[in-house]
């Protein structure tokens, strides 16, 4: 993917960059009227987009410093690195780089996505196969915009390239967040009917049909806890989690273990993943910096990151063995060590080294059926099959006797379902991308923060601050109340 990066330089960065990105010469006489002339074209501008998710000041890294170092289940060190001490503390101001950078990188890949959606539509090729490239960039693009309004509420929105310094859209204002969403929804939905399917797929990494689903799913979902909330929100949730389910394209794998097998990334061999960050299988192509980011110095690595001991002490109860043991364990080798995040390995990773194979999994089907119950639960709690598809991911993880499964006798109410679920999403997905969404969603942070970090957080808090540098460049922009 990265050999598509040169022919992209023209498309401009946004806010602080925009400026010098503008007026630098590009590297390439390629130009968006020469360029996208025909379908080996459209392709390689969809790999730059996608290739745009691989840097470590995004969805190699920063991914789980915005929203794990937030939650209850990581910890940086403590020695280096104010910005992720300062988002681990709730101490996180505009000035933060891990906050810039998370911006920064969204509108980077919503620029490249815009100039996809706006020039492949004209190339002469294969209608189904160009509609599959736009639904992919448009999938991109929502997912982006996703993690924006998740992160900052009200933010710009801009659906076209920039064209030119006097491009009205250059400089431009919040969009409420009500509209952010449904766009989110409607781009997905593009992508929904125009991706194809997960074993249709022959370019591996790409936006399958059910990623969309899967998408859409979890947007409903958030949506539905906030202000701007619509009334058939859990319903679609529910509806696009069945889509998934129902296309019998996807299932748990039988090992837990196997989720995260480096050797087993792809479909048909994979069934779990819907869709992944890629990072490559050898050192030509970008590889992830994780194992080294999550490893202590006795395996070569660089111990960045820690477990919450409450994560290793406390969050699996003595039967969940099976994923504890996998995902955070407190030896390395014969050597007592602090609890560390264990999921993400690599037989072929060299000690010492940045790289590994390890992709970045953003959407997985155990996901899906956590999300199923979520949504039931939300729209009838007496609804005795809610339990189905958070009890079949217990299952996998060897709860299988009628004391391990939830049921109304055990699980009576609507908040004890939530209790449950809160506990079993962090066991599950652990340091997967999703606490902070989870927690705010659920209406835990607050009390997770204080219980497990003894932080108190403000309700401002909930949101970050608007980056100071986007500040600086962008007069309209106004930062969020309480910074």
């Amino acid at each position: 993917m990265k050999k598509i990066f040169i022919a992209l330089t023209l498309v401009p960065l946004f806010f602080a960059s925009c400026k010098k990105s503008l007026e630098e010469k590009p590297y390439s006489v390629l130009t968006p009227v020469n360029f996208y002339t025909n379908a080996a074209d459209a392709q390689l501008a969809i790999n730059g987009v996608l290739s745009q998710l691989q840097p470590q000041a995004y969805y190699q890294r920063t991914i789980y410093l915005i929203t794990e170092l937030t939650g209850d289940a990581l910890v940086p060190l403590l020695t280096q690195n104010q910005e992720r001490i300062d988002l681990y503390k709730m101490q996180y101001n505009s000035a933060n780089i891990e906050i810039q950078n998370w911006w920064q990188n969204s509108y980077k890949l919503i620029s490249r996505a815009n100039d996809v959606i706006a020039n492949v539509p004209g190339i002469n090729m294969d209608v189904s196969a160009k509609n599959n490239i736009v639904g992919n960039a448009m999938f991109l693009r929502a997912m982006a915009y996703f993690d924006l309004v998740r992160s900052f509420g009200d933010v710009p929105m801009i659906l076209e390239p920039i064209k030119g310094l006097d491009d009205p859209n250059l400089y431009p204002d919040k969009t409420p967040t009500v509209k952010i969403y449904a766009q989110i929804i409607s781009d997905l939905k593009y992508a929904e009917a125009n991706c194809f399917a997960e074993n249709k797929i022959t370019s591996k990494g790409m936006v399958s049909s059910g990623a969309a689903s899967a998408m859409l799913a979890r947007v409903y979902l958030q949506r539905a806890s906030t202000s701007v909330a619509d009334a058939q929100d859990n319903q679609n949730a529910l509806t696009s989690c069945n889509k998934v389910i129902n296309s019998g394209i996807y299932k748990l794998m039988t090992n837990y273990a196997d989720v995260f097998d480096c050797d087993k990334k792809y479909y048909p061999t994979q069934t779990e993943h819907i869709f992944d960050v890629q990072f490559g299988e050898d050192n030509t192509t970008t590889q992830n910096i994780i194992i080294r980011m999550f490893s202590p110095s006795v395996l070569q690595g660089s111990g960045s990151f820690v477990a919450n001991l409450n994560l290793f002490n406390n969050t699996y109860t003595k039967d969940d063995v099976i994923r504890k043991n996998w995902n955070v364990v407190n030896k390395a080798g014969a050597t007592t060590v602090t609890p560390y995040i264990s999921k993400y390995k690599d037989p072929k990773w060299v000690p010492g080294s940045n790289n590994s194979r390890v992709n970045w999994i953003v959407l997985r089907y155990a996901d899906v059926l956590m999300m199923q119950s979520e949504a039931m639960n939300n729209l009838n709690p007496a609804d005795p099959a809610k339990f189905d598809g958070l009890n079949a991911v217990r299952a996998r993880a060897g709860l299988t006797l009628p004391t391990q499964q939830l049921s109304l006798a055990n699980t009576p109410t609507s908040s004890a379902f939530v209790d449950s679920l809160v506990k079993d999403r962090s066991r599950e997905l652990c340091v997967e991308g999703h606490r902070r969404w989870d927690l705010i969603r659920l209406g835990k942070y607050k009390e997770v923060q204080k219980a497990v970090n003894n932080v108190t957080v403000q309700d401002f808090q909930l949101l970050f601050p608007i980056p100071s540098t986007e500040l600086d460049a962008n007069k309209k922009l106004k930062q969020n109340p309480g910074y």
